[in-house]
């Protein structure tokens, strides 16, 4: 299993990231909201971007720490998404809610279920 988050699967193209907030589909799971788009592809593929807005957490060091605990869980579980079966491109967006910073087993649990409901 290849669990590395390489730079081909961050969102980084403005584009695509502004057709993903227009056409996308969203959803909330506490503490992460989620915004989704899927097109059809040849094979499995997903890109992702983490958000963590300044109206929330106030301070750089505490925005930072909550977008590595996102970005180690959805790497440790991204798994569970590339294998499911379809075949389509995926564009997600996950962005912390919360006013405070959380434990990183709460930020797992919200991306596994965030991530399980993609599948299906």
């Amino acid at each position: 299993m290849d669990n590395r988050l390489p730079k081909s699967e961050k969102l980084r193209s403005f584009g695509a990231i502004r057709r993903l907030f227009t056409e996308g589909r969203g959803g909330f799971v506490y503490p992460l909201r989620y915004v989704v788009y899927a097109e059809s592809a040849e094979k499995m593929e997903a890109e992702i971007l983490f958000s963590t807005p300044k109206k929330f957490l106030k301070r750089a060091n505490k925005r930072n720490k909550v977008r590595r605990r996102m970005r180690e869980a959805y790497r440790l579980n991204k798994q569970t998404l590339l294998a499911s079966g379809d075949v389509r491109h995926l564009q997600v967006a996950l962005i912390y809610s919360s006013k405070e910073v959380l434990d990183y087993k709460t930020i797992e649990n919200a991306t596994k279920r965030i991530l399980e409901g993609l599948c299906k």
